[in-house]
């Protein structure tokens, strides 16, 4: 949202410079994006001031050329060459002072510097309007008409002030700053300073009521309020120049004057209008109405769209839809260059219609964005009278008829409830209950009963105004106090300390993914964020609907309309990017929701940690050739996860994913935490990615809630540890993981580590068959371990393997 500093300052005065009211601005909640100077003319003229030509002599080395004397208000004249063949002595004119910077009409930009014309020195030029940006004409030096004194600025002379837009990031809940007036009403709260209104004082409606159109609202609850005046005599053409300059400042193009009326309201009240050509409302009759299933309607961008039963419209006489309410108007309705009479409509519609229309028909407008927000009811009427007399004023406009103003059942402020302790305990700090009733009362919100005891709390009952759209509850107020009140303004306790002993049973969440994200990232992966939103062909199969799916209704993209079931495919979009620019080797995680819908309709979300390895795993470098990532880079990334949370030494069995071919489900307490391996082929077709991927998915919702911080210490062992190896022939069923399992439930107490350092398959051992050699640390805290104590461990160990495993000991 883009907001005009000069015209903010007609409604709220103030000499603190732009920099500073956009410190105030941000620190209340409207963060000022960007702060851009505007300037009626490129360069806004700085250099070139007024003079007057003191002396004008022929050059003696050019007979086009004169050799004139200016003062310009320094202690002693400039001599500047001039071509101008109208300049004259006692003229006054426009002089560019050395270094300034000129903006021709046509042409590049130039600089003026001291030079020498046919051997006479030239301080200055002495400017034609097309030379300094203000007009076309080159006929002649500019000669003025003014008292003004020598050295006066031209952008004075000519009025040429600069501007200042504050960009401003609004978000949802602050309709109420979606105008110049709202920006204001908000700086009253931060400056103490009042604000006020355009006086609309001026405005006298017609007492002749023969000529009027009527207004029928249908549906009370889309449209609670609509107004419409009457206005004959109607001029249209283009807007003057002050009325331009305020539009294109927000960045809107000049149209003519009647909708740049409409806008400039828009803009500056926060209250949407529409004007429609009057004659073409047929019975002169205005009906508020939902659309007929079906019917067609052409709107101002020529297009004709079939219209819902839900839809509002403002319709005729004979129900023929004119505008879509609140939305976009109709062709055939809107103003034209051949309009004289106008119908001006202000109105209050229900946010949910606007917003459901504002959806379905995929239209986007200024006054979609505030009416789907939120608007201000009580503002239809002023913003009525302010069109009126501006269209009076650029247009010629005259008042035929009394307002018509139909608002059955007025919508009512906002009653909340504030517990003035409830304050310092939510803020953190204790604010004086006069500082509290100040900012509420700058808020406009009413303080109706301050005498209310509740047990021991001090309670206040509010009467919010209508305008304050997002501020309904207890919360709500305190977040009004403490956005006026400053949330620089809350210090922190010079007592504030936790002890860093103290045991946390259920540790933070945020911490804990930080944790692991810092991990992930010590190891070269880079974290990514995608869409929420994906695209439901991706798992709709053969035609057949997912039924599992949480399909978008309203979706603004066939692309985008359903809610991801799982972050591969996102994941996938983002490794497809990458390798369409070249950049293949690719380590990234992500932590993300995923969400899903049962049979019986409810709904369900769970977050996961996704991690994707594809390409190389390590880069070429004159040492080492590069290498592919491999299943066991990925399985070694999960483990460290694991291990980092708490759950080391996983089981582990084959995996069962739609979308994986191969690979491994790893289970901590016989539940499912992870499952890893290579995506499937078809998978990867289907999003066009043209290398293998490694995909592993951690259920971070189980993870997190077995997780329990622990700091477990022991002294460095005094008796050394031994290592026996075993060469074991199994069938080619039998994974590692079973014979590890094996062997810690054989020896709980001197066995430390497992470890699988070959694996062999061929012709020598049989079909079927393959050998593992394996490792094994045994080792004693409290005393050397004998030989005899090794050889029995392991004589338990192959005894095992031999029965549980089936496993051949290779001497």
């Amino acid at each position: 949202m883009r907001i005009s500093f000069d015209w903010l300052k007609t409604l709220i005065p103030t000499d603190k410079p732009a920099t500073e009211i956009g410190a105030l601005l941000t620190g209340s909640g409207l963060e000022v994006e960007s702060l851009e100077e505007l300037e009626s003319i490129p360069g806004g003229l700085r250099g070139v001031v007024l003079g007057t030509v003191l002396t004008c002599d022929a050059h003696p080395d050019a007979d086009k050329l004169s050799l004139t004397t200016v003062d310009v208000g320094d202690a002693e004249p400039r001599q500047i060459v001039c071509g101008a063949p109208n300049v004259a002595a006692g003229q006054r004119v426009v002089v560019a002072l050395e270094g300034a910077t000129l903006y021709p009409a046509q042409g590049e930009p130039f600089k003026i510097k001291k030079s020498k014309i046919r051997g006479a020195a030239s301080e200055g030029m002495i400017c034609a309007e097309d030379e300094i940006g203000l007009g076309t004409s080159h006929a002649g030096i500019m000669v003025l008409e003014t008292e003004l004194p020598n050295g006066t600025p031209a952008a004075d002379y000519f009025g040429l002030g600069s501007d200042t837009v504050f960009e401003i990031g609004l978000t949802p809940n602050r309709a109420d700053a979606a105008s110049h007036y709202g920006v204001a009403r908000e700086l009253r709260a931060l400056l103490r300073q009042p604000c006020h209104l355009p006086d609309t004082s001026a405005f006298q409606a017609s007492a002749s009521a023969a000529a009027n159109i009527g207004v029928t609202i249908e549906d009370a609850t889309a449209c609670p309020r609509y107004a419409g005046l009457l206005l004959e005599n109607v001029q249209v053409g283009p807007s003057p120049e002050w009325l331009q300059r305020r539009l294109r400042s927000i960045g809107l193009s000049p149209i003519n004057n009647v909708v740049d009326v409409t806008n400039f309201v828009l803009h500056e009240l926060g209250q949407p209008l529409h004007a429609f050509d009057a004659d073409q409302i047929t019975g002169s009759q205005i009906r508020v109405k939902r659309a007929e299933a079906g019917e067609k309607f052409v709107t101002l961008d020529g297009v004709e769209r079939s219209l819902k039963a839900d839809d509002l419209v403002i319709a005729d006489a004979h129900g023929a839809p004119m505008a879509l309410a609140g939305v976009f108007g109709g062709k055939t309705s809107g103003v034209s260059d051949a309009t004289t009479r106008v119908f001006l409509e202000s109105a209050y519609f229900g946010p949910a219609a606007v917003r459901r229309t504002s959806q379905t028909h995929q239209l986007k407008t200024d006054a979609s964005f505030r009416f789907e927000r939120g608007t201000d009811p009580n503002m239809v009427p002023v913003a009525l009278q302010r069109a009126a007399l501006l269209l009076q004023e650029v247009a010629g406009a005259t008042v035929a008829a009394p307002v018509v103003d139909e608002y059955s059942a007025p919508v009512q402020p906002a009653t909340v409830r504030l517990r003035l302790p409830r304050v310092e305990r939510l803020v953190g700090q204790h604010i004086a209950p006069e500082r509290i009733r100040q900012i509420l009362t700058d808020l406009d919100i009413v303080i109706t009963d301050e005498n209310r005891d509740e047990g021991d709390q001090a309670t206040w009952l509010l009467s919010v105004p209508p305008h304050k759209v997002d501020v309904t509850r207890e919360a709500d107020i305190i977040e009004e106090i403490l956005r006026i009140y400053g949330y620089n303004n809350v210090a922190l306790r010079p007592n504030n300390s936790a002890s860093y002993l103290a045991k946390f049973p259920n540790p933070d969440p945020e911490v804990t993914r930080l944790k692991i994200a810092t991990l992930l990232s010590g190891q070269g992966f880079s974290e990514i964020l995608t869409n929420s939103l994906t695209n439901s062909q991706y798992f709709d199969k053969e035609g057949e609907a997912d039924e599992s799916l949480v399909r978008i209704l309203n979706y603004n993209s066939v692309d985008l309309n359903a809610m991801r079931p799982t972050l591969l495919h996102s994941g996938l979009e983002i490794i497809r990017h990458n390798i369409n620019r070249r950049q293949r080797d690719l380590k990234l995680y992500e932590f993300g929701k995923i969400y899903q819908q049962t049979a019986e309709g409810k709904y369900h979300e769970k977050t996961k940690l996704v991690i994707y390895l594809t390409g190389n795993a390590t880069a070429e470098t004159w040492q080492h050739k590069s290498e592919k990532a491999t299943f066991h880079d990925l399985a070694g990334a999960v483990q460290q996860v694991l291990a980092a949370l708490g759950f080391g030494g996983a089981a582990s069995q084959p995996v069962q994913h739609p979308y994986l071919a191969g690979g491994l489900t790893l289970l901590v307490h016989n539940q499912p935490v992870a499952q890893l391996g290579a995506v499937a082929a078809s998978v990867l077709k289907r999003l066009d990615v043209t290398q293998p991927v490694w995909y592993a998915e951690l259920d971070w919702d189980a993870l997190s809630k077995k997780y329990k911080p622990t700091l477990v210490a022991r002294e460095l062992p005094k008796f050394p540890e031994v290592r026996r190896d075993l060469s074991l022939v199994v069938d080619a069923s039998v994974t590692f993981d079973q014979l590890r399992q094996i062997a810690q439930r054989t020896e709980k107490k001197l066995l430390q580590s497992v470890n699988v350092f070959d694996v062999y398959a061929g012709e020598n051992l049989g079909a079927g068959k393959k050998s593992y050699s394996v490792s094994f640390t045994l080792q004693d805290f409290t005393q050397t371990l004998s030989e005899q104590a090794i050889d029995q461990v392991m004589q338990r160990l192959i005894g095992q393997f031999e029965k549980q495993a089936g496993a051949l000991i290779r001497k």
